[in-house]
């Protein structure tokens, strides 16, 4: 039974976590970790430390990194010493650098490694994979990706200049942002070989931070050495909020909502898009599912859905397109420790 829970970072996602937590384990002991001093106890805590010693010495069985992607490692590793089971929210951290090794330590200590890529516990998306699999529009020739929203309007009674998002110090840019695109493509299109890319910054907003990434990714070659070719626009400028993905094939294209949860089919020869899935997710559903996912693998001493090695891949792309985006040619994705 778990009976210690430790939340690192009390952003907004730190925030959801420790309410769902609460949730979960109602009569658990749930403590925070932030770098600043606790004046107040946070709402659904039993306690607060600014210390990391302090944290560690609590003994968690389960923690959960939320606080900026820079810092991810170092609270990992020192939890992971003692085998306390961890949630990394996304990105694992902002470079591939001890990455392996945080993934052997929680190997040797039998510690659970989970990221927290939560739209694959989204129904829609895991619907958009099944029919791809089945060969819904035959043989796939070419994917196009996109994903976009105003930052300053992510959280309107905030100043968007002082969000992790802004800042490069706190590993903010619209490329680790947003780098879901890069998780769930690699998981229903295969692992990426290459990466032409294109980072910038476009608008006038007050960021030191990329806004707006192009991606060209060619993909693993199949056993018929067909190569496919994803062209993904991840930004932080559009005022429409988008998140969709459409694969076309031989027999037609597909395409994923983020945002509605529809699933929509046209077929070859036909004359309009026809919905053939509809699941509208509430806020909290994907992370919930994250979590359930995440205590079953521990009760259950098997592998998470997305464990260190899709952290580290989504890494590895990250590394790629901002080398290619500096080189203007196209990097090969390194595939160490995966």
């Amino acid at each position: 039974m778990i009976q210690r829970i430790l939340v690192v970072g009390l952003g907004s996602i730190g925030q959801r976590h420790l309410r769902l937590a609460r949730e979960l384990f109602p009569l658990a002991d749930i403590r925070v970790l932030r770098h600043q001093p606790c004046l107040s106890m946070p709402e659904f805590a039993d306690g607060c430390f600014s210390d990391l010693q302090e944290a560690v010495g609590f003994e968690p069985q389960v923690a959960v990194i939320a606080n900026p992607a820079p810092y991810h490692l170092i609270s990992a590793q020192a939890l992971a010493g003692i085998g306390t089971h961890l949630l990394i929210e996304k990105p694992l951290s902002i470079s591939t650098e001890g990455v392996p090794h945080l993934m052997q330590t929680c190997l040797e200590q039998g510690a659970c490694l989970q990221v927290g890529y939560n739209l694959r516990f989204l129904p829609s998306l895991q619907r958009f994979r099944a029919l791809l699999n089945e060969y819904e529009i035959g043989r796939l020739l070419s994917v196009r990706c996109e994903v976009g929203q105003f930052l300053p309007g992510w959280r309107p009674d905030a100043d968007y200049r002082q969000g992790v998002s802004a800042r490069r110090e706190l590993g903010g840019g619209a490329l680790l942002e947003l780098s879901h695109e890069l998780d769930y493509l690699s998981w229903i299109f295969g692992d990426v070989e290459s990466v032409k890319a294109t980072l910038s910054r476009q608008s006038d907003m007050q960021i030191d931070v990329e806004d707006t990434v192009h991606l060209i990714m060619s993909f693993v070659p199949d056993a018929e050495g067909h190569r496919l070719i994803a062209a993904a626009n991840i930004d932080f400028i559009r005022h429409d909020t988008t998140r969709v993905c459409t694969a076309i094939g031989e027999q037609g294209s597909l395409r994923w909502n983020g945002l509605t949860g529809m699933v929509e089919k046209f077929e070859a020869g036909g004359g309009q898009w026809q919905e053939v899935f509809h699941h509208q997710h509430q806020r909290d559903d994907s992370y919930l599912a994250e979590w359930k996912h995440f205590l079953e693998c521990i009760r259950e001493r098997k592998s998470p859905l997305i464990g260190g090695k899709d952290g580290l891949a989504v890494l590895q792309i990250v590394d790629a397109a901002r080398r290619s985006s500096e080189s203007g040619k196209s990097v090969s994705v390194a595939r160490e420790g995966i």
